[in-house]
């Protein structure tokens, strides 16, 4: 079993060309937040839900946009996109306890996570052995064998003394501390995908995103192979690999969601041309719900219009009659509506983050 390093008082050794880049990313990354951060609000929900798919898709959870948010509104899309809206509620808790990182709040990240999965303890330290490669049933040449279990508070005590530390570039240290998690392990099941709400709660911590959940998890997935090989350097005592994975994992997502809104800015504009009921209608007031929240049921749509659901069947007719909602009937669930064009444009924006490159 792994005995990884206490990292509370730690100097990373990096060169000076690294740093840079970390620099570069974490200021490019608060430069977005401050300048469209404000605006790019409303995509919040659209953003977290593009994490959260990119974070499962690295271990190979893959379902589309429309599944993802008809999963998250009750409908059975399958197993995939049930557990992708379960690690969107994960992003969701990391960035609402991002005030404060510790024990408890890395535990409530995976208790939401895995609240459909009692059988992996969700919330839980493991108490048992796991490693990562080749047999399921023998840690016998596996690729990683993580630490005893009875070393688990110790080392989570640690690493959230390390992520309270102010003295390191922002992007080093989430860096730094995500392969940390990743090194330590600590649950049975969804250390990926609860390592990197980690990662996100961190940025939000740090100051450095203070509006907007930029999908990193969709940059390190453009180079999976390279992230773990990151990951492995790390343990091995080298930090270089998996801070430059990081900051370009930044830069990318960055890039790529810039064109995500921009896509869904076009999309929102082409809608006032075709949208031709009154203006008072609350037809006008989806709108922008829908950007958010491009799938709705009845139920929803009234929620979120604060309006009484008999009263939200006539402004979304007006939307289907304008080509801007398409709706279905799904079995035992009544009606679903949906926006095809946003909905779209997220599957593209995933299409681009797991596109994968042979150089950087």
């Amino acid at each position: 079993m792994t005995v990884p390093p206490l990292i509370r008082n730690a100097v990373p050794q990096l060169e000076s060309a690294t740093l840079a880049r970390a620099e570069t990313a974490a200021s490019e990354l608060a430069r977005f937040d401050a300048q469209l951060g404000e605006r790019v609000k409303n995509f919040a929900p659209v953003l977290l839900r593009s994490e959260a798919a990119s974070s499962s898709q690295i271990e190979n959870l893959t379902a589309s946009a429309r599944n993802i948010f008809s999963a998250d509104l009750g409908l059975n899309r399958g197993r995939n996109a049930k557990d992708i809206a379960a690690n969107t509620r994960a992003m969701e808790a990391a960035l609402q306890l991002a005030s404060k990182i510790d024990e408890t709040s890395i535990r409530t990240m995976h208790q939401v996570l895995l609240e459909d999965h009692p059988e992996h303890t969700p919330g839980s330290w493991r108490q048992e052995p796991v490693w990562i490669g080749r047999s399921a049933s023998s840690p016998v040449g596996a690729d990683y064998v993580a630490p005893a279990h009875e070393r688990i508070p110790d080392l989570i005590d640690d690493l959230t003394a390390f992520a309270a530390r102010t003295d390191l570039p922002v992007l080093v240290s989430v860096a730094l501390a995500h392969a940390q998690f990743e090194t330590i392990h600590p649950f049975s099941d969804g250390n990926g995908r609860a390592g990197r709400a980690f990662a996100q709660a961190m940025l939000r911590n740090r100051g450095v995103t203070q509006n907007v959940s930029i999908p990193v998890s969709a940059g390190l997935l453009a180079e999976v192979d390279g992230y773990y090989a990151a990951l492995t350097e790390y343990r091995a005592g080298d930090p270089t690999p998996i801070v430059e994975a990081f900051a370009q994992a930044t830069l990318d997502a960055i890039e790529n969601t810039r064109q995500l809104v921009a896509e869904i800015d076009a999309i929102r504009v082409s809608w006032e041309d075709r949208l031709t009921v009154r203006r008072n209608s609350n037809a006008w007031r989806l709108l922008d719900i829908i950007t958010e929240q491009p799938v709705l049921t009845a139920a929803k749509t009234a929620e979120l219009l604060g309006s009484k659901m008999p009263n939200v069947y006539p402004p979304l007719k007006a939307l289907v009659d304008a080509g801007i909602l398409q709706s279905k009937h799904e079995h035992n669930m009544g009606p679903f509506w949906r926006s095809d064009e946003v909905l779209h444009a997220i599957d593209r924006f995933a299409e681009r983050a797991g596109r994968r490159t042979t150089a950087r």
